[in-house]
């Protein structure tokens, strides 16, 4: 007589349904560190990662920049035509856009008020964070 073999299926994990309180919370966004403004003047800030179609579709990307905008979006900036003059007006205007769309605190038009403009390193910070989140960040971490 052969030993019966007891079979069990493997169990899986299905995963929970987000809840809607998740949901609340994810709209808060992250706090991340981004690159500073001088030695001694972090930027601490609650971000979140902006839908680039919904801009695209209420004009925040104007159809001068779509282009562009596409490019940088699915390709990089690198990839941008250096022949063209108006690149890196494109390139700033674009970066912008996303900063705008993903700063909640302290937002675009409060770091303005208090005086101050968002260094090249913190606008290409924010927008590479836009498009890869937190991880994109790392590269701009000082060790």
């Amino acid at each position: 007589m052969q030993d019966a073999i007891s079979f069990q299926p493997e169990q899986q994990t299905v995963p929970s349904i987000t809840s809607v309180s998740q949901l609340q919370e994810y709209a808060k966004g992250t706090i991340v560190q981004l690159p500073p403004f001088a030695d001694g003047q972090p930027l601490v800030a609650r971000v979140r990662r902006p839908s680039i179609l919904k801009l695209a579709s209420q004009g925040k990307i104007p159809n001068s920049l779509l282009s562009s905008a596409n490019t940088m979006f699915t390709k990089g900036a690198g990839q941008l035509d250096t022949d063209d003059e108006d690149m890196l007006k494109d390139m700033y205007d674009i970066a912008v856009v996303m900063t705008k769309a993903c700063l909640l605190e302290p937002s675009f038009e409060q770091i303005e008020s208090a005086g101050l403009e968002l260094t090249d390193e913190q606008l290409m910070a924010i927008f590479s964070f836009s498009q890869r989140g937190n991880a994109a960040l790392e590269q701009f971490r000082q060790e």
